[in-house]
Order: structure tokens, then C-alpha cells, then sequence
């Protein structure tokens, strides 16, 4: 029983920061392809982030475009490596315990990602308003890759040839 729980806890921590590196390295991808400022949009989603944990002043607009300090970096990235790994957490427990999605899991990551996009910038702006300003395709798109990569990360992990835990 112990040796199962750590493996998937494992696995869900390996899975959630995979996706989350992959969503955000899509998401630089897709904005530097479409002409959107960087490095600025960068330091704007940083503050936003922070300022879940951070004082609200941290989101000024003087400051909102310039770069963050190591604090609100750090804050930022802590709190979305958390929340991919809690995302990687329930998409586990979905697709284990869900028959249609273990047998598809790249079209249950997608979903996933998709859903994930409606809570995080409609269900968590009425706590956080400020997100809204994020609402975009790209964001759509990045939330969608994220959980495809969930999705990959649990087809790689049911095929033996592929295991990302070894058996």
C-alpha cells in the first residue's frame, strides 16, 4: 500500500511539473508569435499570480509592467507548481477511477485543460478580479496543453514500454 501511494504521489508530482513547464514554455511560444510584448506580459502574469499570496499593492500599475522581485518571482512560481501538481492530483484520481478517461486519456487531458481554464479565469476571478485580465486565446490554448500533457503523461505511464515510474 505504501509503495503505491508513493508512486503516485510521484507520479503526480513529476506529471504536474511536467505539464506546468510545458504550458508555460507554449505559452511564451504562442506570445512571442503573435507580437505580444515580452518581456512585460510576462511580468504582469507574475504579479498577478503573486499577488494571490502577496499584498495587492504588488499589482499597482506602475509596477505591473516592470520586472518583479525575487520575492513575487518566487511566490508566482510556487504557487503554479502547487496548483499543476494539485490539477495533476485530481486528473489522477479521474482517470483512475473513470473508465472513459483512462481509456482516452489525451482527450480527458484536453477537456481537463479546458475546464481548468473556466475555473481558474471565471470561478477564481470572483475571489481574484484581477485575473481577468488574462482571459485570452493563449491562455485557452496554454490551459489546453496543460492538460494534454497530463493526458500524455498518463498514457506514457500505462504503456510498459514507456513507463515514467518504473514498475
Amino acid at each position: 500500500m505504501a509503495i503505491a501511494l508513493n508512486r503516485s504521489l510521484r507520479f503526480i508530482v513529476l506529471s504536474g511539473v511536467f505539464a506546468g513547464t510545458v504550458a508555460t514554455l507554449a505559452q511564451l511560444l504562442l506570445w512571442w508569435l503573435t507580437a505580444v510584448p515580452l518581456p512585460d506580459v510576462l511580468y504582469r502574469d507574475t504579479r498577478l499570480t503573486a499577488a494571490i499570496l502577496l499584498p495587492r499593492s504588488i499589482l499597482a500599475p506602475e509596477s505591473l509592467f516592470q520586472a518583479p522581485g525575487m520575492l513575487a518571482l518566487l511566490t508566482a512560481t510556487a504557487i503554479h507548481f502547487t496548483l499543476s501538481m494539485l490539477y495533476s492530483a485530481i486528473f489522477f484520481y479521474l482517470t483512475e477511477y473513470s473508465k472513459a478517461a483512462g481509456r482516452r486519456p489525451l482527450m480527458a487531458g484536453l477537456v481537463f485543460g479546458l475546464a481548468l481554464y473556466g475555473v481558474n479565469m471565471y470561478g477564481f476571478t470572483l475571489l481574484m478580479p484581477w485575473f481577468g485580465l488574462v482571459r485570452d486565446c493563449i491562455t485557452i490554448a496554454a490551459h489546453a496543453v496543460f492538460g494534454l500533457c497530463l493526458g500524455l503523461a498518463v498514457r506514457a505511464n500505462t504503456r510498459r514500454k514507456c513507463p515514467l515510474l518504473p514498475i
